[in-house]
Protein backbone atom coordinates (compact mmCIF):
# COMPACT_ATOMS: atom_id res chain seq x y z
CA UNK A 1 0.00 0.00 0.00
CA UNK A 2 1.74 3.16 -0.81
CA UNK A 3 2.20 6.27 1.64
CA UNK A 4 3.19 9.09 1.77
CA UNK A 5 6.35 9.16 4.03
CA UNK A 6 9.37 10.29 2.72
CA UNK A 7 11.24 8.23 0.87
CA UNK A 8 8.62 6.61 -0.55
CA UNK A 9 8.38 6.63 -4.49
CA UNK A 10 5.17 4.16 -5.19
CA UNK A 11 2.84 7.21 -4.20
CA UNK A 12 5.02 9.48 -7.01
CA UNK A 13 5.16 6.59 -9.54
CA UNK A 14 1.26 6.38 -9.94
CA UNK A 15 1.03 8.88 -12.49
CA UNK A 16 3.86 9.95 -14.99
CA UNK A 17 5.81 13.17 -14.66
CA UNK A 18 4.47 14.71 -18.01
CA UNK A 19 0.52 14.30 -16.61
CA UNK A 20 1.41 15.67 -13.43
CA UNK A 21 3.06 18.76 -14.66
CA UNK A 22 -0.03 19.33 -17.06
CA UNK A 23 -2.53 18.48 -13.94
CA UNK A 24 -0.63 21.32 -12.06
CA UNK A 25 -0.57 23.55 -14.94
CA UNK A 26 -4.15 23.89 -15.45
CA UNK A 27 -5.72 22.94 -12.05
CA UNK A 28 -6.70 25.42 -9.53
CA UNK A 29 -4.52 25.69 -6.15
CA UNK A 30 -6.50 25.79 -2.89
CA UNK A 31 -6.05 29.07 -2.12
CA UNK A 32 -7.05 30.78 -5.71
CA UNK A 33 -10.41 28.16 -5.03
CA UNK A 34 -10.99 30.01 -1.72
CA UNK A 35 -10.32 33.45 -3.02
CA UNK A 36 -13.42 33.19 -5.45
CA UNK A 37 -15.64 31.10 -2.87
CA UNK A 38 -15.44 34.16 -0.65
CA UNK A 39 -15.67 36.86 -3.69
CA UNK A 40 -19.57 34.64 -4.27
CA UNK A 41 -19.91 35.12 -0.78
CA UNK A 42 -19.80 38.83 -0.74
CA UNK A 43 -21.08 39.59 -3.52
CA UNK A 44 -23.96 37.41 -2.84
CA UNK A 45 -24.41 39.04 0.90
CA UNK A 46 -24.23 42.82 -0.72
CA UNK A 47 -26.68 41.69 -2.88
CA UNK A 48 -29.36 40.70 -0.60
CA UNK A 49 -29.20 43.35 1.51
CA UNK A 50 -29.33 45.78 -1.26
CA UNK A 51 -32.97 44.24 -2.10
CA UNK A 52 -35.58 45.75 -0.85
CA UNK A 53 -39.11 45.44 -0.77
CA UNK A 54 -40.07 47.86 -3.52
CA UNK A 55 -43.55 48.92 -2.10
CA UNK A 56 -42.11 49.78 1.26
CA UNK A 57 -39.14 51.62 -0.80
CA UNK A 58 -41.72 53.76 -2.98
CA UNK A 59 -44.19 54.41 -0.16
CA UNK A 60 -41.01 56.01 2.09
CA UNK A 61 -40.04 57.80 -0.75
CA UNK A 62 -44.36 58.90 -1.33
CA UNK A 63 -43.64 59.65 2.38
CA UNK A 64 -40.81 62.11 2.13
CA UNK A 65 -42.00 63.67 -0.70
CA UNK A 66 -45.59 64.45 0.98
CA UNK A 67 -43.35 65.66 4.00
CA UNK A 68 -41.64 68.53 1.71
CA UNK A 69 -44.73 69.73 0.03
CA UNK A 70 -46.95 69.77 3.31
CA UNK A 71 -43.89 71.79 4.48
CA UNK A 72 -43.47 73.97 1.41
CA UNK A 73 -47.37 74.63 1.94
CA UNK A 74 -47.17 75.26 5.13
CA UNK A 75 -44.25 78.08 4.48
CA UNK A 76 -46.35 80.00 2.41
CA UNK A 77 -49.55 79.92 4.23
CA UNK A 78 -47.52 81.84 7.03
CA UNK A 79 -45.67 84.03 4.75
CA UNK A 80 -48.52 84.89 2.88
CA UNK A 81 -51.19 84.66 6.09
CA UNK A 82 -53.88 82.54 4.03
CA UNK A 83 -55.18 79.67 5.21
CA UNK A 84 -54.24 76.09 3.30
CA UNK A 85 -55.89 72.97 3.39
CA UNK A 86 -54.04 69.55 2.08
CA UNK A 87 -57.32 67.37 0.98
CA UNK A 88 -56.53 63.82 0.18
CA UNK A 89 -59.08 62.26 -2.99
CA UNK A 90 -61.72 60.02 -1.70
CA UNK A 91 -61.89 56.84 -3.03
CA UNK A 92 -65.86 57.16 -2.64
CA UNK A 93 -66.78 58.48 -5.80
CA UNK A 94 -67.43 61.85 -4.86
CA UNK A 95 -64.51 63.75 -7.07
CA UNK A 96 -64.97 63.10 -10.59
CA UNK A 97 -61.21 64.21 -11.65
CA UNK A 98 -59.45 60.82 -11.06
CA UNK A 99 -56.31 62.83 -12.27
CA UNK A 100 -56.02 64.78 -8.91
CA UNK A 101 -54.88 62.59 -6.10
CA UNK A 102 -54.91 65.24 -3.06
CA UNK A 103 -55.17 69.04 -3.22
CA UNK A 104 -53.99 72.31 -1.79
CA UNK A 105 -56.71 74.25 -1.18
CA UNK A 106 -55.83 78.03 -0.18
CA UNK A 107 -52.84 78.50 -2.57
CA UNK A 108 -51.88 80.80 -5.29
CA UNK A 109 -52.42 79.25 -9.03
CA UNK A 110 -49.33 81.36 -9.94
CA UNK A 111 -47.16 78.52 -8.08
CA UNK A 112 -48.89 74.98 -8.04
CA UNK A 113 -47.70 72.15 -6.28
CA UNK A 114 -48.07 68.65 -7.73
CA UNK A 115 -51.44 66.73 -7.32
CA UNK A 116 -50.54 63.51 -7.89
CA UNK A 117 -48.46 60.53 -6.17
CA UNK A 118 -45.56 59.01 -7.79
CA UNK A 119 -47.22 55.76 -7.62
CA UNK A 120 -50.71 55.32 -8.56
CA UNK A 121 -52.04 53.21 -6.05
CA UNK A 122 -51.13 55.23 -3.07
CA UNK A 123 -53.45 56.32 -0.86
CA UNK A 124 -54.07 58.60 1.99
CA UNK A 125 -56.36 58.80 4.57
CA UNK A 126 -56.33 61.86 7.45
CA UNK A 127 -56.83 60.43 10.68
CA UNK A 128 -59.34 62.09 12.68
CA UNK A 129 -60.39 64.95 9.86
CA UNK A 130 -61.26 65.30 6.56
CA UNK A 131 -58.20 67.60 5.83
CA UNK A 132 -54.41 68.74 6.96
CA UNK A 133 -54.90 72.20 8.01
CA UNK A 134 -51.66 74.12 7.56
CA UNK A 135 -51.42 77.49 8.37
CA UNK A 136 -51.54 80.74 8.89
CA UNK A 137 -51.36 79.91 12.49
CA UNK A 138 -47.87 79.27 14.06
CA UNK A 139 -48.93 76.69 16.20
CA UNK A 140 -51.19 73.81 14.55
CA UNK A 141 -53.10 70.94 16.22
CA UNK A 142 -51.39 67.59 16.27
CA UNK A 143 -52.08 66.07 13.23
CA UNK A 144 -51.30 62.53 11.23
CA UNK A 145 -51.59 60.91 7.85
CA UNK A 146 -51.91 57.15 6.75
CA UNK A 147 -50.62 56.29 3.61
CA UNK A 148 -50.86 53.24 2.12
CA UNK A 149 -49.58 51.13 -0.71
CA UNK A 150 -50.62 47.24 -1.07
CA UNK A 151 -49.82 46.02 2.46
CA UNK A 152 -47.98 48.22 3.45
CA UNK A 153 -48.49 51.37 5.71
CA UNK A 154 -46.67 54.66 6.50
CA UNK A 155 -47.79 57.20 8.90
CA UNK A 156 -47.13 61.27 8.88
CA UNK A 157 -47.65 62.74 11.82
CA UNK A 158 -46.89 66.53 13.23
CA UNK A 159 -47.20 67.53 16.90
CA UNK A 160 -48.49 70.84 15.38
CA UNK A 161 -44.63 72.89 15.53
CA UNK A 162 -42.61 70.76 14.18
CA UNK A 163 -42.35 69.56 10.32
CA UNK A 164 -44.46 66.45 9.50
CA UNK A 165 -42.04 63.03 10.03
CA UNK A 166 -42.60 59.78 9.17
CA UNK A 167 -43.13 57.11 11.40
CA UNK A 168 -44.27 53.10 11.45
CA UNK A 169 -46.91 52.32 12.87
Amino acid sequence: MPTSAPGNNAARGALPRSLRRRAAAFGFTLLELIIVVAIVAVSAGLITLSLRDSHEARLEEEGERLSALLEMARAEARVAGISVHWVPRQDDGADPDTAVQFRFVGLSALQPLPTRWLDPATRAQVVGAATVVLGPEAILPPQRIVLRLADKRLELASDGLGPFAASRP
